[in-house]
Formats: C-alpha cells, structure tokens, sequence
C-alpha cells in the first residue's frame, strides 16, 4: 500500500456487535475496581490529613504527629471505598517530619526512595515467569500534592528542592493550604510568584491534558488557576437554611466548597472527577515508563543491537551472565589477594608481638634473676648477723652465770664469817 493510497472503507450488511466493547470493558473494569494512590508532601501541621478527610468526604484513622522527628518518614494507609456501586482502593502517603529538621539537606530522599520502590515491586511483578498483574495491588504513586505554606511571599528552598527531584518521579500539584489565611490581593500575587518560580527553575508540574475534546476547555482553564489555594474542613456549618462544610471565625465563614472563597472544588473536579485516570496513565505510560527503561538498560538489556537487529534475550543474557561471571571472578581474586595480604600483615604484626614479648619476658628474667641475687646475698647478711648475735648472746649468758658463781661464793664465804663471829660471842 503507498502512501497516497487511501483507506478502504467497508459497509456492514447488518449488526455484528462489536460496538458494545467499551460497555464490556467499563464493565469489566467496574467488577475489578481501581486503585488510586495519593502522596501528601508538605509540613507538618499544614493540613495534609484535614485535605484528605475533606476531599473524599470522610474521617481517615490519622496517627497526630510531632515536630521533633529526627527523619522524615512516609506512612502509607489503604482504605476501601465505594460511590455507588464503583470500588475504590485509596491509598494515602504522608510524609511524617517532612522540614521539621534543622538541616533539611536530605529531606527529599526518604521520598525519592519510596517512589523509586514502588517502581521496583511493580518491575518485579512484571519479570516474574508467573505474572498476577490482574488482581496485583498496583502502590505506584499517582499524583503527589504539594502543600505549600501560605506564609512568606515565595517558594521556600526546600520546596524548589524537592519538587525539582520529584517531577521526573511522579505528578505534581502544588496547593497552597490554609488560603484562608492570606487576603485574596495577596493570594493572587503569591500564585504568579509560585508559578514564576517554577518555571525558572525547570520544574516540570502536571497539566491537566488538553488533547480530549470534552475536557479540552474546562481543563485549560484549570491549568491558569496552578496553584490551587484551598482550605479544608470536617465542620459542618449552618449558613442559610442549609448545612455546609466551613471554617469559622469572629468575622464570618470561610466556605470549603464555595468557589468564590477557595479552590477546592476545582481541585476535587480536576483531581477525583476529570482526570483520575489521565494520572493513572502517566504514572505508568511515563514515570514507571522511563524507570523501567533505565532499570532495564542498567540490567544490559537493549532494543536494536549495532547492525540494527532485533536482540535475543537468550544472548543478552548469557552475555549478561559472562559479564557478571568475569566481574565475580575478578571480585574473588581481589578478595583472595586481601585476604592473603591481609593475613600477611597479620602474620609480620604477631612476629613484632612475639619478638616484644620475647624481649620483655627477657627483661622481666634478668630483672628477677638480679632480685634474687640481691635477696641471696641479704639472706646471707642477715643469717650472718643471726649467728653473730648468737655467739654474742653465748657469751654474755656464759659471763652472766660466771658473774653470779662468783657472787654466790662470796655470800658463802660472809655466811661462814658470820657464823664464826657468833660462836665466838
């Protein structure tokens, strides 16, 4: 067929029936549900959980948290829903901690890493030889809402930082929370600021698609309203005759869903009612899209080979398996050549240790050799002095009883006297 040759068009004699495709797939799709997943990336304190609760119009189990953790951590919580008979697997991400650290250098990481697994569970599932991608519980996140402080006249560093690093990641839409603190003069200028700052810094937000001729307007006109400043709330207020969800305050009455006060209704008919699966398609047709192509290249894998040939898997993985094969072999012998140098260096440290205690054991035999010496000779000394003492101690016992004979003769002898001096009287 040549380029110029039109199409050939053929008339149906009658009804075949494939025309009910589409009923057969909202059907199908109706009878397995659909899983959404929204990631909440703000302060804390900013009103990520109020949002939730108010945009899907319920009360989500949320755990307060504190402004003294240490990290940032995210914190996943499935919900079952249902709006007439479609069901509904939510879930929602909050990033716990997210700028409550002094130094907010990292703070984008943990984030970066969640996403980046989700990709990966799902990237496993696809390789495995028995795949279950029908009832799988698709986690990949599909929309990011980026709440930004309605305080200070532009985006804070933090915040340029983190959503240059997500937008490859994941869809953005930045909302200002708590726009009911800021006048509307003053929210309008913030708004041209933000989408300003955003732009010089090469920062990639969602759109909402212009392609489909039944969105194309409403969603142009959305995409001039990026940032949506919105408020939220779980109140219901009495204004009129009729119940609504508002704030109060002295002055009046900030109402959730009236558009002349905020934005949120447009953020729940862009997000929930208009383009819920345009965010599904572009989470896996792009984001997952370009990481799993990078995974894949990482992995060796390729489309064309030099000579523009189809590859073979078989080949690309044996080449693939030599190329780790040969990497392997050359880490082991690294590992043998440490560890041989490793024990050589052991080997001379405990020679250096032997040779030390050697001489120490030396030192400490001629030091005890020289105390016993020393000890001899003071025993020597002292037996010396013993003996001396008791040839002095001989002696002086042998003058002491000399000395006392020759007293007792000589009280004999004065006895004798004195008896023959008695006699003679």
């Amino acid at each position: 067929m040549t380029v110029n040759e039109e199409k050939r068009n053929l008339d149906l004699g009658g009804h075949v029936g494939f025309d009910s495709l589409p009923d057969q797939l909202v059907s199908k799709s109706v009878a397995q549900g659909f899983c959404f997943n929204i990631l909440c990336v703000g302060e804390t304190g900013i009103g990520k959980s109020t949002m939730m609760n108010t945009l899907f119009n319920t009360m989500f189990e949320n755990e307060e948290a504190s402004h003294y953790e240490r990290d940032v951590q995210l914190r996943p919580e499935t919900y079952e829903l249902r709006e007439s008979n479609v069901n509904l697997k939510l879930t929602v991400v909050q990033t716990v901690g997210f700028g409550d650290q002094i130094n907010k250098e990292d703070s984008f990481k943990p984030i970066l890493d969640y996403i980046d697994t989700q990709f990966e569970k799902y990237l496993e599932e696809e390789l495995k030889i028995k795949r279950s991608l029908f009832n799988y519980h698709d986690t990949r996140i599909h929309i990011c809402l980026y709440f930004i402080a309605p305080n200070g006249h532009s985006l804070k560093s933090l915040d340029l930082v983190t959503m240059k690093k997500l937008d490859s990641k994941v869809n953005i839409i930045p909302i200002i929370a708590k726009s009911d603190t800021v006048n509307r003069s003053e929210l309008d200028k913030l708004k041209i600021k933000i989408m300003s700052e955003l732009v010089s810094n090469g920062v990639q937000i969602y759109q909402f698609p212009t392609e489909d001729e039944a969105v194309a307007e409403i969603n142009s006109s959305m995409n001039t309203h990026l940032p949506f400043a919105v408020v939220g709330s779980v109140d219901d207020v009495k204004v009129g005759n009729k119940l609504v969800k508002a704030r109060m305050y002295p002055w009046g009455s900030v109402q959730v869903e009236n558009e002349s006060h905020c934005d949120f209704v447009k953020l729940r008919e862009m997000l929930l009612r208009v383009n819920m699966e345009d965010l599904r398609e572009q989470t896996h047709a792009r984001h997952y899209e370009l990481y799993r192509r990078c995974k894949l290249e990482e992995m060796g894998f390729k489309d064309t080979g030099p000579d523009s040939q189809s590859f073979s898997l078989q080949e690309t993985y044996e080449a693939k398996r030599k190329e780790f094969l040969v990497e392997l072999q050359r880490k082991e012998e690294e590992m043998r050549q440490m560890f041989v140098n490793k024990v050589k260096e052991t080997e001379a440290e405990l020679k250096e240790k032997e040779k030390e205690l050697h001489e120490r054991f030396e030192q400490l035999k001629r030091m005890h050799q020289e105390e016993k010496k020393n000890l001899e000779e003071k025993r020597r000394e002292l037996e010396e002095e013993i003996n001396a003492f008791s040839r002095r101690k001989v002696a002086a016992e042998t003058l002491m009883g000399q000395a006392l004979q020759g007293c007792s003769h000589q009280r004999s002898k004065q006895s004798k006297r004195n008896a023959l001096c008695q006699k003679k009287h």
